[in-house]
């Protein structure tokens, strides 16, 4: 799929096209997952490929959807991201490149891994 984002600017909202387009974060504990507890799963807010399932969701106390897993091995695409001075491992859809948001290595068992994404980056379908 072409990642051309100006493909994305009548399809999103200004805030969605910032976080999705442009690598923005939105602000911990106002994204409309971070508390959600629905069964579903969790698609690109873009093009609709599968990201994340509700069975691996868990509150992680940082105020973003935070998961221990992704829905599939080649769901997620992982770079480096040097940016604000850290040091950390931006995650985004493999299929469209759309920002999803960050993964770290402070998550729980069985992976250890945390992905923390943005309600923004994201759109729950319900079981």
């Amino acid at each position: 799929m072409n990642h051309d984002d100006e493909q994305w600017r009548d399809k999103l909202t200004p805030e969605e096209f910032w976080v999705c387009r442009e690598k923005g974060t939105e602000r911990p504990f106002t994204g409309e997952y971070w508390n959600t507890t629905d069964d579903g799963v969790y698609n690109c807010r873009c093009c609709g490929e599968p990201l994340f399932i509700s069975d691996t969701k868990f509150d992680a106390g940082c105020g973003w959807p935070s998961f221990f897993q992704p829905a599939s091995e080649g769901a997620i695409e992982e770079t480096p991201d040097y940016s604000h001075g850290m040091i950390r491992t931006e995650i985004t859809c493999k299929k469209c490149g759309s920002h999803v948001g960050h993964v770290f290595t402070d998550g729980p068992e069985p992976t250890g891994l945390r992905y923390c994404v943005n309600s923004l980056s994201v759109k729950l379908e319900k079981d």
